[in-house]
């Protein structure tokens, strides 16, 4: 019997007592804001309704799971607009008030899927219109006005309000991808391991509404490709394959003497750091190439970007390495693992990180050539053949790890 029992409990990701109290407390404010402005709107005197009860079940979407399909703007909006138009017509058209009910539901349900904007709330929307009663009644399809679209948008603009100001964005978006380099190819994460064809095959064999983004499901797998890869990688920092007598140059200096010092030293990258070696941002080859124009006595600012230096920092320029340098520039840590590399160095295309200590003092920085050889060296030592006795996995599961950086 207590098996059984725990079967019926669904599974459920762990979540902390801050997100909890978020959740709660959102629900909290959006009801009693959307009831509180309803009744002001319409005054305590008036027989319209103020407040639906289907906006509960809303709230719970909209703050408790606000990343969910389910919950998105146009799924509250076109959803219930949807279901009372539905609902509303349902009980027009048909006298029996439960096969009226029935109708509205199921092709409320078909249309919020056809037009995505599927929201479970909807359901008992479209119910309301057929079973609310007289006022609801007599409000025909003004119900679809007032109070559904009324409260929606007040729920809506709380939620919008809310969950911004706790952390969460809302509208749910994933963080924008590099933008790579302007062909057909995927980014090199999108080619390693569980590629986007896989997930659409799954899905599409799979065949049911699953209550997370695509997009979501697959960053998740991804993430937790690359966690699986610093489990088994024994947790390599990048402290341990930085170059620590890095060449750095201040933001003061000629951009000729950058172009001396990059070629003098047969590197690709320079760190730019004040007077007390902290990072203020980073000058590659390719800031030269892009950033200046070329004459018989090397890299010189155009009269455009000495325009656009002048009017976005009110002073001309000096032609230095300030004007050309790439800030903020992307940092790590000595501690930070190399597989946090692998997605920033191979999705955005990065090629050197400087890494800080903790008072933000340049320290060392890392190639995408340390990098490459770090794995390829982890890579050789799992391929020994004492590996099956030591627990280190085979050939075939680790390469997929190390794909990321092609």
């Amino acid at each position: 019997m207590r098996l059984s029992l725990r079967s019926l409990i669904p599974e459920a990701a762990p979540l902390s007592l801050r997100e909890r109290l978020r959740a709660a407390g959102g629900a909290l404010v959006g009801i009693l804001a959307t009831g509180l402005i309803s009744q002001a709107a319409v005054g305590s005197g008036s027989t319209l309704p103020i407040l639906i009860a289907p906006m509960g079940a809303s709230a719970v979407l909209l703050f408790a799971v606000p990343a969910s399909p389910l919950a998105q703007p146009w799924s509250i909006v076109g959803g219930n607009a949807v279901a009372a138009f539905v609902g509303v017509s349902a009980a027009l058209l048909v006298q029996n008030p439960y096969v009226a009910a029935a109708l509205a539901i199921s092709v409320a349900i078909a249309l919020m899927m056809a037009l995505r904007c599927l929201h479970p709330p909807s359901g008992a929307v479209a119910l309301t219109a057929v079973l609310g009663g007289a006022p609801i009644r007599e409000l025909g399809y003004g119900f679809a006005l007032w109070p559904v679209a009324a409260n929606s948008l007040l729920l809506l603009a709380v939620a919008l309000l809310f969950n911004n100001l706790t952390g969460r964005a809302y509208p749910h978006v994933l963080p924008k991808a590099a933008a790579g380099h302007g062909t057909e190819d995927p980014l090199p994460s999108a080619r390693a391991g569980i590629i986007a064809s896989d997930l659409d095959a799954v899905l599409k064999d799979y065949d049911q509404v699953l209550d997370v983004r695509r997009s979501d499901l697959e960053a998740i797998i991804l993430q937790a490709q690359i966690h699986a890869y610093r489990r088994r990688s024994g947790q390599a920092t990048c402290g341990e394959i930085m170059s620590r007598d890095v060449i750095a140059i201040g933001p003061e200096a000629p951009l000729h003497e950058a172009l001396d010092t990059l070629r003098r030293h047969h590197i690709k990258a320079l760190p730019v750091t004040d007077e007390g070696a902290r990072v203020l941002g980073i000058v590659t080859q390719t800031d030269l190439l892009d950033k200046t124009r070329w004459d018989l006595s090397g890299p010189r600012l155009g009269p455009r970007r000495r325009l656009r230096l002048t009017l976005t920092r009110g002073r001309a320029p000096h032609g230095c390495v300030e004007d050309i340098m790439t800030a903020p520039v992307v940092t790590a840590r000595p501690d930070t693992p190399i597989s946090d590399l692998v997605l920033w160095m191979s999705d955005a295309g990065l090629h050197h990180l400087p890494v800080v200590g903790p008072d933000d003092r340049l320290v060392g920085i890392v190639s995408q050539t340390d990098l490459v050889a770090e794995l390829l060296a982890d890579a050789a030592e799992r391929h020994v053949p004492s590996g099956a006795a030591s627990g280190i996995h085979p050939v075939g599961e680790r390469s997929a790890q190390i794909q990321p950086v092609a």
